[in-house]
């Protein structure tokens, strides 16, 4: 058994290493780099906020699965989800959350978009459908008609923007795949002299007229693009199309403004819940008040630690998370000053009977916590069962307390029993 002077050495450790993390932004810089020391380490240790208290943009896209078959709308909207994934990442956003989520007949996939700042231009992005597809034309005059010809944009081994060398103006550089070339060359060879229509999501984007043979798999899309189109186009075409049609079903904007008043609200009302938890067990509990607001606040920069070392996104349903373990945290205390007034009633000396009101309330304080987290496993739902709950809130609200509630028993029976050990010694 560890003796209580060894495991205070090593409660102080962690504080020390704890507290270099939280500071890490403040008084020193926040990334982390010991690649100059050849070690293949890189992070950022700057805390994350979610889309309610950092603003930006949630929409919920709803996909039409009328033409899918029933065994495959669940691959479907997967796969929308993996491109709408693909194309956030041409935003550049940073911790963007992307989820499918199915309820009935009803199949969505909702994006978050902390800090967006166009949020015109990532829902023109993200929702279009960008299906790219060649057409060559049969017919002539009035009769003539645009035909598909099997070359689309899954043929597209990528594509860029690029500039008409006269006029400057922007336009899509494509380049085939292997396949895609060899489909290519066949059109514009049976077609030459003849209109090629380029289409995108049935609505024809341009129609040259093929002059000859193309060979070599690259071509050019011409228009009336401005650049900010050609980046979005080329974004959307090496994204990939999306599986099957989707439509916004929902949108809501947070402000910046907005966000940082959420989050000095929340701040506040838990300093305001803190303080009169310290008032209650100081004045409860006296001594073993103070050494378990200790406690508390080791455990507060411990928690803090683990938010930027995983990172945790936080957002108002992980601040709730985060507040109702802090209750826990004292609830442990609570337990164990109890159980030791109980011993000390019966006539117990007080090492004794603080030693065992220790062990005798261990096994109300496992259970206690085993059931939350039960239900923090339920409600974080880390496999995706369609059957559970999957909101960005829930989970967010889930992970940190169950966070919180792992930590607090550290906190609450290592950490105060080693200091209730070494103070009354």
């Amino acid at each position: 058994m560890l003796k209580p002077r060894s495991v205070l050495i090593f409660i102080i450790l962690l504080i020390i290493g704890a507290a270099l993390v939280d500071l890490s932004g403040y008084l020193w810089p926040a990334t982390v780099d010991l690649t100059r020391f050849k070690i293949p380490l890189r992070r950022d240790l700057s805390l994350h906020y979610g889309l309610d208290l950092q603003g930006g943009l949630q929409v919920s896209l709803e996909a039409d699965m009328s033409g899918i078959p029933e065994k495959e709308k669940d691959r479907a909207l997967e796969s929308a989800r993996a491109v709408v994934e693909r194309r956030v990442d041409f935003l550049g956003v940073a911790e963007p959350t992307i989820q499918a989520s199915r309820s009935g007949n009803s199949y969505r996939v909702i994006v978050e978009l902390p800090g967006v700042e166009d949020p015109e231009q990532a829902l023109l992005l993200i929702g279009q459908t960008a299906q790219l597809d060649f057409r060559e034309a049969t017919g002539e005059g009035e009769n003539q008609q645009f035909v598909r010809t099997g070359l689309t944009g899954k043929d597209l081994a990528r594509s860029q923007v690029d500039f008409e060398q006269t006029t400057s103006a922007p336009q899509i550089a494509l380049q085939f795949t292997s396949g895609g070339a060899k489909k290519f060359e066949e059109i514009t060879g049976r077609n030459v002299g003849k209109s090629l229509a380029i289409y995108l999501d049935e609505v024809i984007l341009t129609a040259p007229t093929v002059k000859g043979k193309i060979s070599g798999g690259n071509a050019v899309i011409t228009g009336q693009f401005t650049l900010s189109e050609a980046k979005r186009l080329v974004a959307q075409l090496n994204a990939g199309a999306l599986p099957t049609p989707i439509h916004v079903l929902e949108r809501r904007q947070v402000g910046a403004t907005l966000g940082a008043e959420a989050l000095k609200r929340s701040v506040v009302a838990g300093l305001v819940g803190l303080a009169l938890v310290v008032f209650f067990m100081i004045g409860n509990y006296g001594r073993l008040g103070i050494l378990a607001t200790m406690a508390l606040i080791i455990y507060g920069i411990i928690t803090l630690a683990i938010y930027k070392l995983l990172p945790v996104t936080l957002t108002l349903s992980g601040v709730a998370g985060f507040l109702l373990s802090v209750g826990m945290a004292v609830d442990a205390n609570i337990l164990i000053f109890e159980r030791i007034k109980e011993e000390r009633h019966w006539g117990k000396e007080l090492h004794e009977a603080m030693e065992l009101g220790f062990g005798r309330a261990w096994d109300s304080i496992r259970d206690a916590n085993l059931a939350t987290l039960t239900t923090v496993f339920i409600l974080f739902n880390p496999f995706g069962w369609s059957f559970l709950v999957t909101s960005g809130m829930v989970r967010g609200f889930a992970l940190t307390l169950g966070l919180g509630v792992l930590i607090s028993l550290f906190t609450g029976v290592v950490v105060t029993r080693t200091l209730v050990r070494v103070f009354y010694r």
